[in-house]
């Protein structure tokens, strides 16, 4: 949740300062980001429906992030919501298939439903839904987008990224990825992306662009482990 913070702090700035005027693109995904934000919380004793509705919201999310047409700064903002709303979900992605990857493990309350670790997403959701207003507004006539420049995130993830794949409806795929070079599957893995493209480094040397994984099959396991 720091994270997400820092990077709304972030963005309030560069758009209070008219560094950040959010072209189509970004507008288009804040729009669709905010509508979730502002969907009304279902009553608290009904944690299924609560959870369901984070889970809309993360999966819209991700669904902006992997889709490429943000630009760095949104794609930033918008992993590190995912990142925050991570620990209340197993699955992003339906856990009925079997190919579905599991990032984490769900935190539970004691009776065995889903729990919120904390209060403060919900405390941070007025903000959000003004920041995602702001970012979902048209540009004023004759203004013209504006990007800020953003630093590369980098990460060492140990383990292994796992490529899935939807072939027909509820059908899922997935591929372990292996270095170009030796083959290996396990890392460590050198991460480095600047929120467009992100280049695997393996241990043997050898770094590859060409794995084919969405950015949140990068993003969230690695978020998990580090």
């Amino acid at each position: 949740m720091r994270e997400l913070l820092h990077r709304v702090e972030w963005a309030e700035r560069a758009l209070d300062a008219g560094r950040w005027r959010p072209g189509p693109g970004d507008s288009a995904a804040a729009a669709a980001v905010r509508a979730r934000l502002a969907a009304p919380l279902p009553a608290r004793p009904d944690a299924d429906a609560r959870d369901r509705r984070l889970q809309r919201l993360l999966r819209t999310v991700l669904h902006h992030l992997d889709g490429g047409a943000v630009s760095p700064p949104a794609a930033a903002l918008l992993a590190a919501m995912a990142r925050a709303f991570l620990p209340w979900h197993a699955f992003p992605n339906p856990p009925v298939a079997a190919a579905a990857p599991a990032y984490g493990t769900p935190v539970r309350a004691a009776d065995g439903t889903a729990a919120v670790p904390t209060g403060a997403g919900e405390a941070l959701l007025p903000r959000l839904i003004g920041l995602f207003t702001v970012l979902a507004a048209p540009l004023v006539p004759g203004a013209v987008p504006r990007t800020p420049v953003i630093g590369p995130w980098r990460i060492v993830h140990e383990g292994r990224f796992r490529r899935h794949g939807r072939p027909a409806p509820g059908v899922w795929t997935a591929e372990t990825v292996h270095c170009p070079g030796c083959g290996a599957a396990d890392g460590p893995w050198r991460v480095t992306c600047d929120w467009r493209v992100a280049v695997l480094g393996c241990a043997c040397g050898a770094e590859t662009r060409e794995h084919g994984l969405a950015f949140s099959e990068i993003w969230l396991p690695s978020a998990v482990d580090g």
